[in-house]
């Protein structure tokens, strides 16, 4: 399994018009990551100016179910 920095890093390459977190979310989607590693490099990938703060346990869910989903 490749880890969330390569596919996060096919997606910046791919799609540079696209925001960080958008990409970081299509590098997580449907792959079955958990909440630590997804958090992790939340933290480390997605640039603090493409969320709020305040809002960041709310996005982390969201990345987790994303994740975590199959459609």
């Amino acid at each position: 399994m490749k880890s969330i920095k390569e596919y996060y890093d096919k997606f910046i390459k791919k799609h540079p018009e696209w925001g960080s977190f958008l990409c970081f979310a299509e590098a997580v989607k449907h792959r079955k990551y958990n909440r630590r590693k997804i958090s992790y490099w939340f933290n480390k990938l997605v640039d603090k100016c493409d969320y709020i703060r305040k809002e960041k346990k709310q996005l982390i869910d969201y990345l987790v179910d994303l994740s975590n989903s199959n459609d």
